[in-house]
C-alpha cells in the first residue's frame, strides 16, 4: 500500500491506482514461475490477497490503520479489482481468486483505541471484523461481475489458522444468504500443531450448505524445517480438511525487520548472489510430489502416535497412487508395516528424506500379501509411488 498516498487521488478509475512502482520483483517472480510451469506442462491457479489498503481508505488515514472507513469501503474493493484485472489483462496471469485480507482478525495487534500503526514489523492490514466480511461477500461480489471478473472468486480472507477461521467467520457467512452464496473458496492461514490451531469447525459448518466449496491453506510455517513440517501440512489436511496448501515464503533473505517470526523456507538468498537449497525444499518436494492437481486424499490410519502417515489416490489423473509415511520420535529407528488398500500397486517406489538424507531413492519395495514393511530412521519421512 505504500505507492497509494495518504489521500485519496482525484479522478476515476483504475488509472488512479498504481499497481507497478513497489511490484516488480513480486511479478517477475510469478512470471518466471508461471513460465517454467508451464514448460513441464503444468499450469498455476492463482489466488491474490490484498496485504494493506490504502491508507486514505482507513479511518486514522496513516499506514496500518486500523479501521475502514465505511465511506471507502467500495474503494477498497476497486482497488482489489483494479489490482486483479491488471495482472489478468497486463500480466496474463491466471488469477482465479482475489482475498479480502491478510490476518484481519487480530484485533490485538492494534492498541484498543487504534490511535497508533503498531510496531514497524507489523503487518500493513486492517482489522476485518465478520460483519465487514460478510458485508464485502455482499456488495464486492456484483462489482467484481459488472468489470468482467465472472470467472474470479472472492474468499473471506486468511484468517492466522483455521481455529480463527471458525471461531470469527465462518458462522456469519454461513447466516447470510447472499455472502454464502458468492463465496468462492475458503481461505486460511494453517499455522500452529493441535486442535487450537488445525480443526475443520469453520469448514464443516459452510460445507453443511456448500459442499461444493473448496478450502486451501493459503500460507503455513515451514517450521524448523524437520518432519514437524510434515505433520502441520498433514494436520490441515486430515483435521482441517483441505484441498490445497500452500506454504509461507519459499524464499528468505535477511531483509525483514526485527527478522521473521517463521524463518524456515526452501532457498536462502544471502543478497550476494549466492542461494542455498534448505531442508524444507526437500521436505516439501516429498509432500507436492505425491499430491498433485486433481488427486483425491484417501484415508490413513497409525497404530503408533510416532509414525504417521498421508496418502493420495490417482482419482483419475495420470498421477501415481502415493503416500507417504513420516517418523516424529527423535530417537527411535522403527520398522513400519504398512497395510495398503486401494491399490492394485504391487510395488512402490520409495524416496526418503532425514536423517542426513535429502530426498534420496530407496528403489522399488514390494507389497505382499497387501503389506509393505521398510525401515524409518528417526525425523524421517519417505514418500512411496505406485509403480505402473
Amino acid at each position: 500500500p505504500f505507492h497509494e498516498g495518504m489521500t485519496k487521488p482525484a479522478g476515476d478509475g483504475p488509472a488512479r491506482f498504481d499497481h507497478e512502482t513497489t511490484t516488480k520483483w513480486l511479478r517477475y517472480f510469478v512470471r518466471e514461475g508461471l513460465k517454467r510451469t508451464r514448460a513441464r506442462g503444468a499450469d498455476l491457479q492463482i489466488v491474490t490477497t490484498m496485504y494493506g489498503p490504502p491508507p486514505w481508505t482507513t479511518k486514522q488515514k496513516f499506514m496500518r490503520g486500523r479501521d475502514l472507513d465505511p465511506a471507502e469501503k467500495e474503494e477498497v474493493a476497486r482497488y482489489m479489482i483494479s489490482w486483479v484485472k491488471y495482472l489478468r489483462d497486463v500480466e496474463k496471469f491466471p488469477v482465479k481468486y482475489v482475498s479480502l485480507h491478510n490476518e484481519g482478525e487480530a484485533f490485538n495487534r492494534w492498541p484498543a483505541d487504534g490511535g497508533t500503526a503498531g510496531t514497524p514489523n507489523h503487518d500493513y492490514n486492517m482489522w476485518w471484523p465478520s460483519t465487514q466480511v460478510v458485508d464485502f461477500l455482499r456488495f464486492m461480489r456484483p462489482m467484481m461481475d459488472r468489470e468482467g471478473l465472472q470467472d474470479v472468486g472472492l474468499t473471506p480472507g486468511e484468517t492466522s489458522n483455521w481455529e480463527a477461521f471458525g471461531r470469527w467467520y465462518a458462522y456469519f457467512i454461513q447466516t447470510d444468504p447472499a455472502a454464502l452464496k458468492n463465496l468462492g473458496l475458503i481461505t486460511s492461514h494453517g499455522f500452529g500443531l493441535g486442535l487450537q490451531a488445525n480443526n475443520s469447525l469453520g469448514v464443516d459448518v459452510l460445507r453443511l450448505s456448500r459442499p461444493d466449496l473448496h478450502a486451501w491453506a493459503t500460507s503455513m510455517s515451514f517450521g524448523k524445517m524437520d518432519v514437524s513440517f510434515v505433520e502441520m501440512v498433514r494436520q490441515n489436511i486430515y483435521a482441517s480438511k483441505v484441498n490445497a496448501l500452500i506454504p509461507w515464503a519459499y524464499i528468505q533473505t535477511d531483509d525483514w525487520t526485527g527478522g521473521d517470526p517463521n524463518p524456515g523456507t526452501a532457498f536462502w538468498v544471502d543478497g550476494k548472489g549466492h542461494y542455498t537449497v534448505e531442508q524444507g525444499y526437500y521436505l516439501f518436494k516429498q509432500l507436492s510430489r505425491a499430491g498433485q492437481p486433481g488427486m483425491q486424499v484417501a484415508e490413513v490410519t497409525t497404530s503408533d502416535p510416532n509414525i504417521q502417515a498421508i496418502a493420495f489416490a490417482a482419482g483419475g489423473t495420470a498421477n501415481p497412487d502415493a503416500f507417504l509415511v513420516f517418523n516424529l520420535s527423535e530417537h527411535a529407528n522403527s520398522a513400519v508395516r504398512v497395510h495398503v488398500s486401494g491399490t492394485e500397486a504391487k510395488s512402490f517406489d520409495a524416496y526418503v528424506t532425514g536423517f542426513r538424507k535429502q530426498y534420496e531413492p530407496l528403489g522399488a519395495i514390494p507389497v505382499q500379501n497387501g503389506v509393505l514393511e521398510c525401515s524409518l530412521p528417526p525425523q524421517a519421512v519417505v514418500t512411496f509411488f505406485a509403480k505402473r
